[in-house]
This record gives structure tokens, C-alpha cells and sequence, in this order.
């Protein structure tokens, strides 16, 4: 008898079920449920996706906290992090103030730094951008100066804002 009861109970489920997503529709492009492979690969698909998609603009590229884990990166980026030294590139030559960036980043990592602050001023003229606010990214990322440093984000309004960046330096 208890057989015919969870029958019936499974045929009284399924029509509830039947009732609840009568109205559903698949989305444009999915693939239904354990067609084509396992669940690993529905899951790796939604990846594979978004690799090929760029990052929205507002969004920092991932490389650039690819090294820390996501509380410390969210430090970073709400600026609570204890800022140790600061460097003001204003007023400098482009070979100035490259000289200055590495020289500063080499000197903070040897003094065993770890949150520094770059100012390079907003750059916003008459010609548009600012030399130094769009050359600090670079020169960031040239190998000599990008194996110093595990993570960038912009700074904070009360840390300079726009005009200035935080850089998360690797211990020694």
C-alpha cells in the first residue's frame, strides 16, 4: 500500500510542478537542462562567455587584483588601507617623473612598504588629458615596475580622487 501512496503523491508533486513553470519560457539561446554534457560543463559555459566579452569601462581590468583575494582588493579600493608613503609627481618632466615612480617604488618595497600613494594630479587642461595621468598606467605596467606591485586601484576623493593612485607593493 505504501508504494501506491508514493506514486501517487509523486504524480500529485509533478502536477504541481507542471502548474508552477507552465508559464516559462527558455531563454533565448540556453540550452535546456542535462542536454549536452554534464553540469561542470553548463557551469564553465557562463565563463567561457564572459571571457570573450570586455569589462565594462567603469570596472578595473581583472589582472589588476588578480594577486590578492577580494577582502584585501576591496580594502584597497575603499582606501583602508594605511597609505605609508607618498609620492606627488606634479610639476615633473615625463622623465622626471618616471624616474621619480621607479626610484619611489624600488626605495618603498626595500623600506618594506606595503600601500603607497601615487599622485599624478586630475590632468584635465585645455589639450585634454594630462601627460602624467595617462603615462603612470604605462609605465605601472612595464615589467621592471609591475613586478613590484601586486594590485592598483584609483584613489579615493580624500586620498586625491582621480588625480591619484593606491599601489599595493609585494612583500619582500
Amino acid at each position: 500500500m505504501k508504494g501506491t501512496n508514493d506514486i501517487a503523491g509523486t504524480l500529485r508533486d509533478h502536477g504541481l510542478w507542471q502548474e508552477a513553470v507552465r508559464d516559462v519560457r527558455r531563454l533565448r539561446g540556453a540550452r535546456p537542462a542535462g542536454s549536452e554534457g554534464s553540469r561542470r560543463e553548463a557551469d564553465a559555459a557562463p565563463a567561457r562567455v564572459e571571457r570573450g566579452r570586455a569589462p565594462p569601462s567603469h570596472m578595473p581590468p581583472l589582472d589588476r587584483f588578480a594577486g590578492i583575494d577580494r577582502a584585501n582588493a576591496e580594502r584597497l579600493k575603499r582606501g583602508l588601507h594605511r597609505i605609508e608613503a607618498r609620492l606627488d609627481l606634479h610639476g615633473m618632466t615625463q622623465a622626471e617623473a618616471h624616474a621619480a615612480l621607479s626610484a619611489f617604488i624600488a626605495a618603498s618595497r626595500a623600506a618594506g612598504r606595503r600601500c603607497v600613494l601615487v599622485i599624478t594630479g586630475r590632468g584635465l587642461g585645455q589639450s585634454g588629458l594630462g601627460v602624467l595621468k595617462s603615462s603612470v598606467p604605462r609605465w605601472l605596467e612595464e615589467p621592471e615596475l609591475r613586478r613590484h606591485i601586486l594590485a592598483i586601484a584609483p584613489a579615493q576623493p580624500q586620498h586625491g580622487g582621480p588625480g591619484a593612485t593606491y599601489l599595493l607593493l609585494r612583500r619582500r
